[in-house]
């Protein structure tokens, strides 16, 4: 599985080339904030297993109002360099190596009603 070159952004993290990309439009359960914003990164310059990283925070996009933060590069920097100490083989093929760093996130009906 490789990203679409399209709306993907390039990062460098300890050197190496990395492609990363967050969805434009939630999936359902996004936009209804029933699950977090989710965003996949590969090797720029030898695409084999991509890393899907789970976040903390609603989809910019969700269909209800919750406010959120933007993804920075930062913030994809330091999953990569997670990943990889997990042990993410990002220029060997395979399955998706998945980091889940939503603890904290709250699901929409649960929310307080400040964020309503």
């Amino acid at each position: 599985m490789t990203l679409a070159g399209k709306g993907s952004r390039r990062t460098v993290v300890d050197g190496a080339a990395y492609r990363w990309r967050l969805r434009a439009r939630p999936t359902y359960s996004q936009g209804l904030c029933w699950s977090p914003a989710t965003y996949a990164v590969e090797s720029a310059d030898r695409p084999g297993a991509v890393l899907l990283v789970t976040t903390d925070q609603p989809h910019l996009s969700n269909w209800v109002g919750r406010t959120g933060r933007s993804v920075l590069p930062a913030d994809v920097a330091a999953a990569v360099r997670q990943a990889l100490v997990l042990g993410w083989a990002p220029a060997r093929p395979g399955a998706p190596f998945r980091l889940d760093q939503s603890r904290g996130f709250v699901p929409w009906p649960e929310a307080p009603l400040a964020e309503r």
